[in-house]
């Protein structure tokens, strides 16, 4: 397997000291990309056109992610728990609970085309499979679609939404299903990528107009792109160890966004990391796919 490191152009958009970024959307309706910081919880957004950065102070303890609804809130993950935000008023209201009585939250999510979240849970201690993959329908039902999981994440859908991808970062695997868009059914799980003998770190993920998947790898300072076959035609390194998560916005899709992360990183570490926790651009690598919502 062949793969080209390629040096481009990345611009720090927003220098930020993020602990977790996480699950930038860009939002055609705002002309913004919005993220989340999971373990200082809040909300924010930055303006390319303005180069305004703002930012919400959420309630909880973790920010798990987000995303974009067809009433225009967001759907926000409190803890175990779906919250409506209304950004307008800084209101929020209950939707769903996805679990209970565990020690989980909710982290990474993403919405098919139909207007159903998928969205995972991950054992706070890192390292006990206590999580699952969730198919949140719009009526509210949780319906639990996958078990034994540590840390989901990298959820996202081929273009025509018939192919899920999905990640448990601590397995160091990433797995593709068939999706069926009628009645949200998955099946024929295959491994898509399988780092367990290097113990890499696939994170978030986002797929372009092509058909590739995107993936940002936590402690490993590189974006990866694969094409659907599962081979890697590109990889970029980045100047922080932890991206985090990655999406195309812009008003042409064609701006890739990268958040980051100073989590575990040490003070000899974060002080030789300036730009560890913010928010990257980098131009001219491919175009994404407009996000769905909720509803």
């Amino acid at each position: 397997m062949n793969a080209s490191a390629h040096t481009s152009h990345i611009e720090c958009v927003v220098q930020n000291h993020d602990q977790l970024g996480e699950t930038p959307l860009w939002c055609e309706r705002t002309q913004k990309i919005w993220w989340v910081d999971i373990e200082q919880p809040r909300l924010q957004s930055f303006d390319p056109a303005t180069g305004t950065h703002q930012a919400v102070e959420m309630p909880g303890t973790y920010l798990g992610s987000q995303a974009l609804t067809v009433s225009g809130s967001r759907m926000v993950a409190i803890d175990l728990e779906l919250q409506l935000f209304d950004t307008e008023t800084a209101t929020a209201t209950s939707f769903a609970i996805v679990e209970q009585g565990v020690d989980n939250r909710l982290n990474d999510g993403r919405v098919d085309p139909r207007g159903r979240l998928w969205i995972g849970t991950m054992d706070n201690q890192l390292h006990r499979p206590n999580g699952g993959l969730y198919r949140v329908d719009p009526d509210g039902t949780a319906t639990r679609m996958a078990g034994d999981i540590i840390v989901s994440n990298g959820i996202a859908f081929s273009p025509d939404g018939t192919t899920l991808y999905f990640t448990d970062t601590r397995r160091h695997v990433s797995w593709a299903f068939d999706l069926d868009l009628d009645d949200g059914a998955i099946t024929n799980r295959r491994v898509f990528a399988d780092y367990s003998a290097t113990g890499d770190r696939p994170d978030g993920a986002c797929i372009d107009v092509d058909g590739c998947l995107w993936t940002a790898f936590f402690a490993g300072g590189r974006i990866v792109r694969y094409r659907p076959d599962g081979a890697i035609d590109r990889q970029i390194a980045l100047p922080v160890t932890n991206p985090t998560c990655l999406c195309f916005g812009g008003k042409d899709l064609k701006t890739l966004y990268v958040t980051s992360a100073t989590k575990f990183l040490s003070s000899e570490q974060r002080a030789a990391e300036p730009l560890a926790g913010s928010l990257f651009a980098i131009e001219g690598v491919g175009q994404g796919l407009p996000e769905n919502r909720f509803g």
